[in-house]
């Protein structure tokens, strides 16, 4: 398997294909926060257009594609991250990681960390939750203090960061609170509880834990067959990218290949369907391209060489135009101007 290494300076990338923004004003943010995404009026004079995710996981409910649909707005970019989230005993328990947090700089989005407060009974599990909800008015104070914030997402990112220990104390003990609430066995806190002193003794502890499960959930991903990549041409490699904060992304690539001193890095979606793939997995595969296309330096051993950024869509039949929907030949349409726009390629197959 290749092993490829990136740095990587600035993004630069024009979006074509957002969605409109839901519009609400700030009485009416229990119901925008309903939403994946929505343009806040927080002020007269201020606005925020902001997306959500359900988790710090960044491979549950496509929060690449929540983030992207913002990309578009004029007005600060702000992205709500939990920074635990516990399904209770019988789910999933996700944390923060610090390479989210660079991502989000790198994407020029103001993160505000948020954690659950309330929540209801999942109905078939004894001890699951579902439905969880964040706390508005801790909420509206963090959008106050950004509403009079002068300086960029970078800087608001690594102030906000510093208090993370804080902030995972709280959803912790919201946690406790829920769990006597509701009568549900949440996972064991003591190991959490053992990352926080970590953090508190020494920040730092904060990503060199962050970096090792990245690595770990690299090398699982790197060994995993999709069903996209039955039908590959290239080889699966490992990338890891370096930003100019010595923020590392441990990341996979569906397939790399190599001609001469050029590597096409390949993003591949797939669907069993006879259609495209869905809009939210090419948003998603569209925000590896924003990456693979802004690349300053890519090597393999220390050779060098010059990327081309490729998404791939495949469908269980291989995709023919003429045999897709108008809705579809429209949207590959838009895509392939934004492709065209930004520098990458689309394949079919």
């Amino acid at each position: 398997m290749l092993d490829i290494y990136a740095d990587i300076k600035n993004i630069s990338y024009q979006p074509t294909l957002c969605k409109p923004l839901p519009k609400y004003s700030v009485d009416k943010l229990s119901i925008a926060l309903l939403k994946s995404y929505f343009q806040l009026e927080f002020s007269p004079s201020v606005s925020f257009a902001i997306s959500k995710w359900v988790s710090p996981k960044r491979t549950r409910s496509y929060p690449y594609t929540r983030v992207y649909n913002t990309y578009s707005f004029e007005c600060k970019r702000v992205t709500l991250i939990p920074v635990i989230k516990d399904e209770g005993l019988d789910g999933d328990r996700d944390f923060i990681q610090w390479d989210t947090i660079s991502l989000m700089s790198l994407l020029q989005t103001y993160i505000i960390f948020v954690y659950y407060i309330e929540a209801e009974i999942n109905p078939n599990y004894n001890n699951k939750i579902t439905s969880q909800q964040i706390s508005e008015e801790y909420l509206k104070i963090k959008l106050q203090e950004l509403s009079v914030y002068k300086s960029d997402a970078l800087h608001w990112n690594l102030n906000q960061t510093k208090n993370i220990a804080e902030i995972l104390e709280k959803a912790l003990q919201s946690y406790e609170l829920m769990s006597s609430n509701l009568g549900v066995i949440f996972h064991s806190n003591k190991n959490a509880y053992s990352k926080i002193e970590r953090i508190k003794a020494d920040y730092n502890n904060f990503l060199i834990d962050s970096r090792i499960n990245a690595k770990k959930a690299q090398y699982r991903e790197s060994m995993t067959i999709q069903p996209k990549e039955s039908i590959a041409i290239g080889q699966k490699a490992k990338i890891t990218i370096e930003n100019y904060l010595k923020g590392k992304y441990y990341l996979t690539v569906d397939e790399a290949i190599v001609n001469g001193n050029q590597i096409q890095l390949i993003e591949a979606k797939h669907t069993n369907s006879d259609r495209l793939p869905s809009y939210d997995d090419v948003i998603d595969g569209i925000v590896k391209m924003i990456l693979f296309t802004n690349l300053d330096l890519v090597e393999i051993k220390g050779k060098r060489y010059r990327p081309q950024a490729v998404l791939k869509l495949t469908n269980k039949n291989g995709i023919k135009e003429n045999n897709l929907s108008s809705s579809d030949n429209e949207f590959l349409m838009k895509l392939r101007n934004e492709a065209k726009i930004n520098k990458f390629k689309i394949v079919l197959g």
